[in-house]
């Protein structure tokens, strides 16, 4: 069986290089190509790389795509990448949601699978599953969420989802939270608190609240390579995927 080959935008990036290196090293998979507005002619051998998503598309003709870019641009990765042909591995948040289901429609009009995840630790996801499961055995929830000092979006993608899921939890009933901005930002009754400085890569507690007793959930990433298992593992599944998944752990529990 013939290796999956993988295009990458962003490359040149911190987690878009990180990206590279896995991909590299994994079994069954090659890195074939990257794109990043940065690109000034020096790629990795053996891969076609180029400042424009297009281009690299045409040269590489992909099976799969990941792109770990920004807010502004990834969409327009995305939307290339899909009517290239290519399944999409997503790690950039601060997406919004309308646009993400703009996506999906056209992954799954191309019979591709699109998967967006705010984070691909292991651990993160676990962090979610085990807050969801505590908010029904809990009156407060708040999350502090801390990141290193160049991340554009705040709450984080993994803030936001965990909020949901807690808020699912107790059935569309808030819990305590007034929303003022002293207090960050109200999502569903769970107040979440952005941390952003130098030092951090992504870290994150959710605390709840009993009389009486306080459970405090947390995960943290060290190392930007506690994301490439997740990674990886979503290159090998995409392809099995129809339109959108959003988070991993779709990939992981199904």
């Amino acid at each position: 069986m013939s290796d999956i080959l993988v295009g990458v935008c962003g490359f040149l990036g911190r987690m878009g290089a990180e990206v590279v290196r896995a991909v590299s090293d994994a079994e069954g998979m090659t890195f074939a190509g990257g794109a990043d507005p940065q690109f000034q002619g020096d790629g990795p051998e053996g891969a076609f790389c180029s400042a424009s998503v297009e281009e690299m598309l045409r040269e590489v003709h992909p099976q799969v795509v990941v792109d770990f870019t920004v807010p502004a641009a990834a969409p327009g990765n995305i939307r290339a990448a899909l009517e290239a042909g290519a399944h999409c591995v997503v790690g950039t948040t601060g997406i919004a949601e309308d646009e993400r289901e703009r996506l999906g429609e056209l992954a799954r009009s191309r019979n591709l699978g699109l998967l967006i995840a705010p984070n691909f630790a292991m651990g993160a996801v676990l962090m979610m599953r085990f807050a969801q499961e505590a908010a029904r055995f809990f009156q407060g929830a708040e999350i502090i969420e801390l990141h290193h000092d160049r991340k554009l979006d705040a709450p984080s993608g993994t803030a936001l989802m965990t909020a949901d899921r807690v808020a699912s939890s107790w059935s569309g009933s808030p819990g305590p939270g007034v929303g003022q901005p002293s207090r960050g930002l109200d999502r569903g009754g769970v107040q979440i608190h952005s941390v952003r400085m130098p030092g951090f890569v992504a870290h994150q507690e959710v605390v709840f609240g009993n009389p009486g007793e306080v459970l405090t959930i947390r995960h943290d990433s060290l190392d930007r390579k506690s994301f490439m298992p997740g990674v990886i593992l979503a290159i090998r599944r995409i392809r099995e995927q129809r339109g959108l998944v959003f988070g991993l752990e779709a990939l992981l529990f199904e």
